[in-house]
């Protein structure tokens, strides 16, 4: 008969480790038992009976075995999320314990999306690393739903990001800078800086889409309904900075993306707008923070990024 799940957990408490999460992961991502040994620095014997320790302990399967190395088998790759969530958290609490050791004044566990890094964050984090290095800041890149279920589980101490519709229980936004969306593209790009009133001569331009579910996506579907022809496309559709960024400047393409999200390209000259004002705005991008037991290090974090408001650049494009 198999055993209950409350039976598995107790195991688990009792009898588990955490090698075990990192033997799962490393056979599951190297497929060899020889292999996983040297990433994790055992021995080959001891790689396979923890595997087999762990399978007892589950009374499951967790790898098929064949002549080139192991599989994993489906109730491991059950397993592998958690696995990851175990060993991400111990990495992090490590990090905490060794700046609060090593720094005096603790580590702020800082959540952030695109566009409050690329728009507001590079520059406001350096200076405070310069002016504070006894505090460690943890950085984590994360967007919308996933940002503010870390923010309402009480798993991070900051979020700096766009002003949410609904802030989480406990929590204050305070905005720092403006939004809206602009056109981008490559900076040799024959529109690049060109200053144009309506949207009738980019009709004939290629498009990245932005994500279905965003709504730089919304709006450009709005004006797109206006266009004389459907509007032509590029072939891909992402979330990830660095591949429009690539695209953008490599690519005879436009994008209508938050300005934020574009603004340290922008700034350096690697994108280049067309100039011309979309109409578009967007909620503004601030700091999220709990409004009350902080500790000290997350209190000077938010007072030294509220401090910097005023050197915010205004948004361009326009």
């Amino acid at each position: 008969m198999p055993a209950a799940s409350t039976v598995l957990l107790n195991r688990l408490l009792a009898r588990g480790k955490f090698r075990h999460a990192q033997v799962l992961m490393e056979l599951a991502e190297l497929g060899s038992v020889q292999r996983a040994a040297d990433a994790m620095g055992m021995t080959q014997s001891s790689v396979t009976q923890s595997l087999a320790y762990l399978e007892q302990l589950l009374e499951v399967q967790l790898f098929h075995r064949h002549a080139r190395g192991v599989r994993p088998t489906e109730a491991c790759l059950d397993l592998l999320p958690v696995a990851r969530q175990i060993v991400a958290g111990l990495g992090a609490g490590a990090e905490a314990v060794a700046a609060r050791q090593h720094q005096g004044q603790g580590v702020v566990r800082l959540v952030a999306s695109g566009a409050a890094i690329n728009g507001f964050l590079l520059p406001a984090l350096a200076a405070f690393g310069e002016r504070h290095p006894q505090v460690g800041v943890q950085l984590q890149e994360l967007e919308r739903d996933d940002l503010l279920l870390q923010v309402s589980s009480g798993q991070v101490d900051l979020a700096v990001c766009r002003q949410p519709a609904v802030v989480p229980s406990g929590w204050r936004f305070d905005a720092v800078a403006g939004d809206h969306l602009v056109v981008v593209c490559g900076p040799h790009n024959p529109l690049a800086g060109r200053r144009l009133r309506s949207w009738k001569t980019l009709s004939e331009a290629t498009w990245l889409l932005p994500p279905v579910d965003s709504i730089a996506r919304v709006r450009f579907e709005e004006v797109a309904a206006g266009f004389p022809r459907p509007a032509a496309t590029y072939p891909v559709v992402t979330r990830s900075l660095s591949t429009l960024v690539w695209l953008l400047r490599n690519k005879p393409v436009l994008a209508l993306l938050p300005y934020r999200s574009m603004a340290a390209w922008l700034g350096q000259g690697l994108l280049s707008t067309v100039a011309m004002d979309t109409g578009f705005s967007l909620e503004p991008v601030g700091v999220l923070q709990p409004e009350q037991g902080t500790r000290a290090a997350p209190v000077l974090l938010a007072r030294w990024l509220l401090s910097a408001a005023a050197e915010v650049p205004p948004g361009g494009g326009v």
